[in-house]
């Protein structure tokens, strides 16, 4: 049966705050119910703007793990490992840099923007340069078919698709193809086979888009395909070759509307963070000293919250009731700043309570935390050494 499998990584760059929580963790909690989920530590991306720090690296892999487990990301529903303990990923990344055209990766927009952003490090290198198409890698070694990011980052996933399709319609010219690809078509049964060939040709002679879905569909719901005659059965709608490597999907997820301290958007280089497992006295006392409406300067002085900063953590921690409590008090004087903080410091210390005790169980005995890295990590390697049979039979380097 097809199951739809999600990938989605994280660069170890230290402790996680709380807008990693409410833009990336949350979102993982929940997918592990809902789909096939691997999530990994992407070191090597790392090293691809901190190279010359490496020393902070591995301390970062294990925080952000337990990080992970403490968030909620149940290693029972999903696959957590370290990208570069699978080589896979590295030999895949360079078997598709022989057909990447040097301007499809100067063309990606993050390209410049990091430069740019990243003014004082020397990212003249060829891994800063080649990071998508590794993040490619990443993504098709899986077979993953969703990869769920925000608006900014679809361009990847686009990028990713052109690399599929460019390796699929080079490499999946197999011998005998549609003799195998028609054979696979009688497995669907016969009212499926004549439906699967009516969209076929709709698509091919009139270019009809739905159909394409449609026949793609009808393939994905198949229970008793192999992987490669589903594969065939993909590149044959589209008159290529065998799919060898399946074209994701976007899964949109929600920009984080998590603000920092200083009413700026959450970020360790604008130093307004709270950590996910900070201890109490010092979450009590970030949030009681944020900056608040200047125009209170006593506590008689009227204010208004759109000009707090702790306003924009009311808009993501309290109910309806409670921000019309923050908006009249606020206005009128009737409450004080302290006042108006203490149930954003409340809610912050419940989210964080049950993080704190996950992850305890993991400090008091890190080999836990080792443990199940390498049961993801064995879990990840069969499906990647599958994938890399094929790259490589297609290629012509499978040598006896």
């Amino acid at each position: 049966m097809f199951v739809d499998r999600v990938l989605s990584g994280m660069r170890p760059t230290g402790a996680l705050h709380l807008g990693h929580y409410h833009g990336v963790l949350k979102n993982w909690t929940k997918l592990q119910h809902e789909y096939e989920c691997f999530f990994f530590v992407a070191d090597w991306h790392a090293l691809t703007t901190h190279y010359d720090t490496p020393e902070v690296i591995e301390e970062n892999v294990w925080d952000m793990i337990v990080d992970w487990l403490a968030a909620g990301v149940d290693p029972s529903q999903a696959t957590l490992f370290i990208q570069s303990q699978l080589p896979e990923h590295a030999e895949l990344h360079l078997l598709l840099s022989m057909i990447t055209p040097l301007g499809w990766l100067e063309r990606v927009p993050t390209y410049k923007d990091q430069q740019e952003k990243l003014a004082e490090k020397d990212l003249s290198t060829y891994g800063f340069l080649g990071y998508p198409l590794l993040q490619s890698a990443d993504i098709l070694i899986y077979r993953a078919n969703l990869v769920p990011v925000g608006e900014d980052q679809v361009p990847h996933i686009e990028f990713t698709r052109e690399i599929a399709r460019r390796f699929n319609h080079i490499y999946g010219r197999e011998p005998g193809f549609e003799e195998k690809a028609e054979a696979a078509i009688k497995k669907l049964g016969s009212k499926r086979s004549r439906h699967y060939v009516e969209l076929r040709t709709r698509y091919q002679e009139q270019g009809d888009h739905d159909a394409l879905e449609a026949a793609r569909a009808l393939i994905e719901e198949a229970q008793n395909l192999s992987m490669g005659d589903r594969e065939r059965l993909f590149g044959y709608i589209e008159g290529g070759g065998k799919m060898i490597l399946s074209e994701p999907r976007a899964l949109l997820t929600e920009a984080s509307r998590m603000p920092g301290l200083d009413g700026q958007k959450m970020s360790k280089s604008y130093n307004n963070t709270i950590s996910l497992r900070e201890d109490t006295d010092s979450v009590v006392k970030k949030i009681r000293t944020m900056p608040t409406d200047p125009a209170r300067v006593r506590r008689t002085d009227p204010g208004d919250p759109e000009k707090c900063p702790v306003w924009q953590l009311h808009q993501v921690y309290s109910n309806d009731s409670m921000r019309q409590w923050v908006q009249e008090g606020c206005r009128s004087a009737g409450i004080g700043c302290l006042e108006c903080k203490q149930p954003v410091i409340d809610a912050v210390l419940d989210e964080q309570r049950p993080m704190r005790e996950r992850a305890e169980e993991y400090l008091r005995d890190p080999t836990l935390v080792k443990n199940i890295i390498a049961d993801g990590a064995e879990k990840a390697r069969a499906l990647a050494q599958d994938t890399m049979r094929d790259v490589r039979e297609a290629m012509g380097l499978r040598y006896g």
